[in-house]
């Protein structure tokens, strides 16, 4: 049974579910009725959620997905995060979407997104925030922002990123809707599959992560953060230096001794 994480809300009003299953926390956006729009209860549970698995040894990876038909619908207009419901406790402040967004890029374990279903304005923050992306090919996108006379302001950090400036001027301007292929094809996914394939597509990359080692997969996320802002030069003397540190450390001698004898390395996980 998942645990259930709001703020301030009763377990049985949980915004987002919590669940330890094959070295994965399996985190759900769990607002159906409401798309899992991103309300105050949204950010704060998924906040939480991320806090917990981030700080939990038993947990390799994280997958992030949506309860119901979509993934995330965007900003909740009615509940946006960072207004207080009467029933909230002042004593936990709400989080600031960002600060969710950061916590997702910075973790130190891979991050999963299973897009489920559509995901619009903040939905696809989330979507780039995570380090791979597999999405049901009837998922439906869209920057729909400029069509209620904002911008998608914050998430642009994120999904630049991804997208470069080319594709995000088209999509950020018209508001344009996109399919999982095209996500794809545009640097948001990795993979599009049908949406019954979908769970079984995540449990094949969750498989394949816990064969990796922990500590390599943090470097690994930190490495591709740091060296497209260096130059080549800079580039090539920081890893001379990582590479090193990493071949001293005790993941490497284990690694390279459990490869000599033929066997598992210790943090290999292999189902039966």
């Amino acid at each position: 049974m998942p645990d259930q994480l709001s703020s301030g809300s009763s377990d049985l009003d949980a915004a987002v579910l919590y669940e330890l299953r094959d070295g994965a926390a399996r985190i759900t956006l769990n607002r159906p009725d409401r798309r899992n729009a991103l309300s105050a209860d949204i950010v704060n549970g998924l906040s939480q959620a991320l806090d917990r698995a981030n700080h939990d040894d038993a947990v390799r990876c994280l997958v992030l997905t949506g309860a119901g038909e979509g993934f995330c619908a965007g900003a909740d207009l009615k509940n946006p995060p960072g207004k207080k419901r009467v029933d909230d406790d002042d004593s936990a402040p709400n989080v600031p979407f960002a600060d969710v967004l950061t916590a997702m890029w910075d973790a130190p374990k891979p991050v999963i997104v299973a897009v489920n279903g559509a995901a619009y304005g903040g939905g696809l923050g989330l979507v780039a925030a995570g380090d791979i992306v597999i999405t049901a090919e009837e998922a439906k996108f869209s920057f729909s922002e400029v069509r209620i006379g904002v911008i998608p302001a914050i998430i642009s950090v994120l999904c630049l990123r991804k997208l470069g400036p080319h594709h995000g001027m088209r999509l950020f301007l018209t508001g344009d809707r996109f399919d999982g292929p095209e996500a794809v094809d545009l640097g948001l996914a990795h993979s599009a599959v049908p949406k019954s394939e979908l769970c079984d597509a995540v449990d094949r990359q969750v498989a394949a992560l816990r064969l990796a080692a922990p500590n390599a997969m943090a470097e690994c996320k930190k490495l591709v953060r740091e060296i497209p802002k260096l130059s080549v030069e800079e580039g090539f003397a920081l890893t001379g230096e990582w590479s090193a540190r990493m071949f001293r450390m005790q993941e490497a001698q284990e690694g390279m001794a459990a490869f000599r004898e033929k066997r598992k390395p210790s943090w290999a996980v292999v189902d039966d």
